[in-house]
């Protein structure tokens, strides 16, 4: 069983997150560090996938600054998203080399660790068919989009924990019209707190890719990255 780290970001700019992920990117890719997961929570934001989503953003881009939401455009796969305080959001930034040289099935694996994640609390989550991320009883509880540059895997998976759930009404989450997003807030009393949700995710991590997770601190991951 191979060893990485994990790492405990915490509240972190969508911008500032994306440099980072390139940042170790680019050190794995020249085999100067080993695979990391990110476990984070996103300041307010929207953004919008390699497939677009201009015409599932219910407000006109330059309203959502009044929400305290920022537009991002980034080149994950997928659609309109939302990320959120509240979200745990989870990037495993892998070199798929050791996992199959396959994106569709690393999505499909993300799609299994959360579906670990929230079982852990009783709720039973599932894979759609025809669309991406993880679904309780028809609503959409977690997102996942993925991008590989190099074969190094970045982005990944966001799911709902107790965001503000206002600004879901500013989309079609996903550009998905007839589609609903759920929280654990809704489906789990007393709902956890994001660090045992940290620690569920950590563990399915774990279970799903067949690995050991130790945690790095953050401040020694970015001095070990020069960022």
């Amino acid at each position: 069983m191979k060893k990485i780290y994990y790492v405990d970001i915490g509240l972190i700019g969508y911008a500032e997150c994306l440099d980072l992920q390139m940042k170790i990117l680019d050190q794995i890719y020249k085999g100067a560090m080993d695979d990391i997961v990110l476990l984070l929570e996103h300041k307010p934001v929207i953004t919008m996938g390699r497939s677009g989503g201009e015409d599932a953003l219910l407000v006109a881009p330059e309203q959502l600054e009044k929400f305290g939401v920022e537009l991002y455009n980034t080149d994950r796969g997928g659609n309109i998203t939302y990320h959120g305080p509240g979200q745990l959001v989870g990037y495993p930034i892998f070199n798929l080399r050791n996992y199959g040289k396959d994106v569709h099935n690393f999505l499909r694996n993300l799609e299994d660790v959360v579906i670990r994640s929230i079982g852990q609390f009783g709720v039973k989550g599932e894979a759609v068919a025809g669309l991406t991320g993880v679904w309780v009883n028809g609503d959409k509880i977690c997102s996942i989009g993925v991008g590989a540059k190099k074969w190094i895997s970045y982005h990944g998976f966001a799911y709902n924990v107790d965001p503000n759930m206002q600004h879901w009404a500013l989309l079609h989450p996903c550009g998905l019209v007839d589609k609903k997003v759920t929280s654990l807030k809704k489906l789990v009393i007393p709902c956890p707190s994001m660090d045992e949700v940290k620690n569920a995710a950590v563990k399915s991590i774990e279970q799903v890719f067949d690995l050991k997770l130790e945690q790095m601190l953050y401040e020694d991951l970015l001095e070990q990255i020069n960022f």
